[in-house]
């Protein structure tokens, strides 16, 4: 029995949250679900985006399932994704993003892993005003040593696991000489120790660049926390984006998986919302769980369907007259 922390988010959240945890029951892995709240549902409810609750369900289980939570532009809170990153040192984030047969694509050949450090750069918060009049702001990117070194150790070791042959380590440190400098020289040491596996390293703009002309040059990417944050959605747009693309958050003693779209409000309720983002984060919950035959089941029962193009949701196919629950069901039917 695995026990793992629940929250299905705002807007679209719930809905798609729901078909997950369907599908990933009916693969028989028998899952203990702590339901918890966060984001805007749980500031309405408790006044505060993150309750000491739901910190209290994670602190046990060690494991956390998410759906998309909102956070407000400029003003209000900041983001519990980044919040939940630090609190429990989850200084890897995983976004695989890989050609569908039956999505729209402008690729054919696009598999492409990016591994982006979680927890250090511009995202530590490190923020403020430099007047009273609020008219000149500062932020503050921090890296470290340690913290690149263990990201591009990290990514190694998922390339061997996973049989991956070449990583490309992305930065800027023609401009930012000591700050992606440091991470750039870290991983040109570490790269020595693993001289089986190809690597190279690109500067970020040329990156961007190559990725719309020929992904196919691209295997497993590594890269600081900005920079991971934007190509992670770019390479979601080579593959038909962000609704099919999970993503994973991994530390040395805790783990978090989730859709990595947003809430979508505006579709909350109707039953449009492509679950497949967050199936697909469940599959990589289940082999982080050593449950690798029903996370195997789950893959291609879902290829099965999204190739099939009868039973998903109108963003994959416009004339499907299938909603979430319908594409949920028709994976339940294909596992």
């Amino acid at each position: 029995m695995h026990n793992v922390t629940l929250i299905k988010g705002d807007g679209i959240g719930p809905s798609i949250m729901d078909v997950a945890v369907k599908i990933i029951n009916a693969t028989g892995v028998k899952i203990a679900w702590e339901e918890a709240d966060a984001g805007m549902a749980a500031f309405n409810k408790h006044g505060t985006p993150l309750p000491d609750e739901t910190l209290a369900s994670i602190d046990k289980n060690r494991i956390a399932f998410k759906g998309p939570l909102t956070t407000p532009v400029g003003g209000g809170f900041r983001s519990i994704n980044v919040a939940l990153r630090q609190k429990y040192d989850l200084y890897a984030n995983i976004r695989p993003a890989k050609t569908w047969k039956g999505a729209q694509s402008k690729f054919d050949n696009v598999d492409i892993v990016v591994i982006r450090e979680n927890t250090e750069g511009l995202y530590m918060g490190l923020e403020h005003y430099l007047t009273r009049q609020k008219d000149v702001a500062e932020s503050l990117a921090v890296i470290t040593k340690e913290g690149s070194k263990r990201i591009v150790e990290y990514a190694f070791k998922y390339a061997i696991d996973h049989g991956r042959k070449k990583i490309t380590v992305c930065h800027k440190a023609n401009i930012l000489k000591f700050t992606s400098g440091l991470f750039l020289d870290t991983a040109i040491e570490v790269a020595k120790k693993y001289p089986d596996i190809e690597f190279n390293e690109k500067i970020i703009d040329a990156t961007c660049m190559h990725l719309v002309m020929d992904p196919s040059q691209f295997d497993v990417i590594v890269t600081t926390n900005m920079f991971g944050d934007i190509l992670s959605d770019l390479t979601a747009g080579l593959v038909g984006g962000l609704g099919l693309i999970p993503g994973a958050n991994i530390g040395q003693e805790a783990a978090l998986f989730e859709a990595v779209h947003g809430s979508a409000p505006d579709i909350a309720g109707k039953n449009l919302a492509n679950p497949t983002a967050v199936i697909m984060a469940g599959m990589m919950m289940l082999n982080y769980l050593g449950e690798t035959e029903a996370a195997n089941k789950i893959k291609v029962a879902v290829e099965k369907i999204i190739a099939s193009g009868e039973y998903v949701t109108p963003d994959l196919n416009p004339k499907s007259k299938a909603g979430t629950i319908e594409m949920g069901d028709a994976i339940i039917a294909a596992l």
